[in-house]
């Protein structure tokens, strides 16, 4: 009995080892078993977020902009707060990270208070392609910021890419060099996103995911109290089609969206990861028309066209050296 047991106990180790192995390999060892996981993860926050983007549309027939993104950040930090429980080795002490934590949060908070209020008079698609130009700010902040080299493909993929989302900015004015307010609102809000991308990645990525998504709800909510108290007045609507839509938006777009969004920006080419949200916004436009009734414009074919050659091109491999890079 005794050898028996010895034996099992040793059969046991041997596909513990072997699990852990794999395990190892699937994370850090094997470069294509990596890359797919991380597509897979990708693929998962382009579905969460292109949804949000008609359902946070809807629920501003509910509650004012400012109230809606509090909330929905408040939520969101409730829901991830067990977290931090399991991670409380990982929240950084000293006063420096800390500091460059809280402007992150600003500057993110800024950002979505910038697409919100101009998703209230905004088609969700519309709203959704102009957001997704900040692959561009991206492409150059980069460059100027994290030293990223200037790949003649990407740079154009990049350009054209934007070219398509400007085509659709500016397809329903009159004159093709006017800009609704709406929209510059939607550029500097993806302009922002674009901020907190390349800071993050060059000031915080030694910081875990988890903490650096809960800094950013924790301090987009502070941040949002005042300013939606003087503007709006707090106000919570308690009808079930809200609570149902603040849940989604809360628990999965922005809560798991957020956590999803910060573990790729680690680990992937940061140019790459913004240029393929080119996606988001195709799938949004394509939501807006189905939940919302949206019209979709024939004659915003060539601009989304454009939009994924852009994408295509920004993935296209430039170099073997390139690719062991990543």
């Amino acid at each position: 009995m005794r050898r028996d047991a010895v034996v099992i106990t040793r059969a046991n180790t041997r596909s513990l080892i072997y699990l852990r192995d794999e395990a190892t390999r699937f994370n850090h060892g094997d470069p294509a078993l990596k890359r797919t996981r991380d597509w897979f993860l990708f693929l998962v926050v382009v579905i969460l977020w292109s949804a949000s983007w008609p359902v946070s549309k809807d629920i501003l027939n509910y509650i004012g902009p400012l109230n809606f993104v509090l909330q929905k950040y408040s939520l969101s930090a409730i829901v991830l707060s067990p977290l931090l429980f399991f991670l409380r080795e990982e929240i950084p002490k000293d006063k420096g990270t800390l500091l460059k934590l809280f402007l992150l949060g600003v500057i993110n908070a800024l950002g979505v208070i910038c697409t919100t209020i101009a998703l209230v008079t905004e088609t969700s698609g519309i709203s959704a392609i102009l957001t997704y130009t900040q692959p561009l700010f991206v492409f150059f902040l980069s460059v100027l910021f994290l030293r990223s080299e200037i790949h003649l493909v990407r740079l154009l993929g990049a350009f054209v890419g934007f070219f398509g989302v400007t085509l659709l900015a500016t397809s329903r004015s009159e004159l093709f060099h006017v800009i609704p307010f709406s929209s510059g609102l939607l550029l500097l809000g993806a302009f922002l996103w674009a901020v907190t991308i390349v800071y993050y990645k060059r000031a915080l990525s030694d910081v875990n995911y988890v903490v650096t998504t809960m800094f950013q709800l924790v301090v987009g909510s502070l941040f949002l109290v005042p300013l939606a108290s003087v503007s709006e007045g707090l106000s919570l609507p308690l009808t079930l089609a809200y609570i149902l839509m603040i849940g989604y938006l809360s628990v999965f777009a922005t809560g798991i969206g957020l956590l999803l969004w910060i573990r790729l920006m680690r680990e992937e080419d940061v140019t790459v990861l913004s240029s393929s949200g080119f996606a988001v916004p195709v799938v949004a436009l394509l939501l807006g028309w189905m939940l919302l009734g949206e019209r979709v414009d024939l004659g915003l074919l060539p601009a989304i066209l454009l939009i994924v050659l852009g994408v295509y091109l920004v993935n296209r491999p430039t170099s073997l050296p390139q690719a062991q890079n990543r």
